[in-house]
């Protein structure tokens, strides 16, 4: 049965199924929506967003329904321009409260025709169930609410520079809400009114800190690059990445700096040549499994169109991106049930939430976070307080 979510807030329960209404209980027989919501965890539901690629409703909408999705799109965005303007939050309060019981019937109708337009007429990608994974794990952290403390900064507040900071954090939302869909290569963004967690200087980090006792990132070593190795057919080393180039790339010349700036100028640009760095890393190879000619198919099943410049490029952080996703997704199962959480992705790491009373679990995150499906990845550990002053440790 086709249905909407009247809202995507774990604790806000609101169903239109069947040309009905229903509240504090999930109807029987749902199979099929638009998009996922924190109460649906668990059940196995068909999402048509993710067949179509993260499309918004207006852009999959069909010309047949045009005109009745403005209507009611026209709608949905005065109630929430009304929200905003006498600051009523919609964390803190359920959409389907705040607004006419026929209203979501009309905006849900139209949810359900597009819907079903989409499943019927996009075809269901190869990664459905990984995106699906992947979406839950982000609506889990949306509902999360930071612990920002502005206090951090505080003897910095004479910097103009500081207390823009300040201005963009307050204008923000407390939660972290990323964008599965919001780039070419499936790498995460932040979305709109999302604390900009992926875009913050590290000197402001500071004002983050843990729901529970400490943050503790676990970093892939020279991630892409060591993609790179894996697409080739090559082992990890397990040392540093950067320190092996120097002495097994590079002939023991240079510094760490040094060889990390030259490999990463030499890498993504196709007429930089190398000869020592082509001596172990084939570029070509990987070009010429991963691209068509017209987009590359990633090793994870990731369409992406683009020219022969961009295709190394694209095919790297592509499937960098989805490797970590995926380890997201173990340690998000391996932690359920726990005080500890998975906080936020960061680039190439992953931030965890941990409660001391779960500090045993460690090392076993640590070994669960390396084993990767390309094998097994150098990695860091760090823990801190705040997420400003994070340490690193022995592994």
């Amino acid at each position: 049965m086709i249905f909407q979510a009247l809202d995507d807030k774990g604790q806000c329960i609101g169903v239109f199924a069947d040309g009905e209404l229903s509240y504090n209980s999930i109807p029987d027989g749902l199979s099929r929506t638009w998009d996922y919501s924190a109460f649906l965890k668990g059940i196995e539901i068909e999402y048509a967003k993710l067949y179509c690629g993260g499309k918004e409703l207006g852009e999959a909408c069909p010309e047949h329904l045009s005109d009745e999705w403005e209507e009611r799109s026209a709608k949905l965005k005065a109630f929430l321009t009304s929200f905003r303007e006498s600051k009523v939050s919609l964390q803190e309060n359920c959409f389907f409260d705040l607004v006419p019981q026929r209203f979501l019937v009309d905006f849900c109708g139209i949810k359900n025709k597009i819907t079903e337009y989409v499943l019927e007429n996009y075809e269901k990608p190869k990664n459905y169930d990984f995106l699906r994974q992947v979406s839950g794990i982000l609506s889990e952290i949306k509902q999360n609410e930071l612990n920002i403390d502005l206090n951090a900064l505080k003897s910095r507040n004479h910097e103009f520079k500081v207390r823009q900071f300040i201005k963009k954090v307050q204008k923000s939302n407390n939660f972290i809400d990323l964008d599965l869909f919001g780039t070419k290569t499936g790498r995460l963004s932040s979305k709109k009114r999302s604390f900009p967690i992926l875009t913050m200087d590290r000197e402001y980090r500071s004002i983050l800190k843990p729901k529970n006792d400490c943050f503790v990132e676990l970093d892939f070593n020279a991630a892409e690059l060591r993609t790179l190795l894996a697409l080739s057919g090559l082992e990890q080393p397990q040392e540093d990445l950067h320190e092996w180039n120097i002495k097994n790339v590079f002939r023991g010349m240079g510094t760490r700096d040094e060889a990390k700036k030259r490999v990463f100028a030499w890498l993504y640009n196709p007429e930089a040549k190398d000869y020592l760095l082509e001596q172990t890393y084939d570029r070509e190879s990987v070009v010429r499994k991963y691209f068509t000619g017209e987009q590359v198919t990633t090793f994870f099943d990731r369409t992406i169109p683009c020219d022969g410049r961009h295709a190394l490029n694209y095919t790297i952080q592509s499937t960098t991106s989805d490797l970590l996703l995926r380890q997201a997704i173990k340690l998000d199962s391996m932690l359920e049930g726990k005080t500890s959480f998975v906080a936020f992705p960061m680039h190439d790491s992953l931030v965890i939430d941990l409660s001391l009373g779960d500090k045993e679990m460690i090392s076993e995150m640590v070994k669960v976070f390396r084993d990767t499906d390309l094998g097994i990845y150098g990695a860091n550990i760090s823990i801190g307080r705040n997420f400003g002053e994070m340490k690193k440790h022995d592994i």
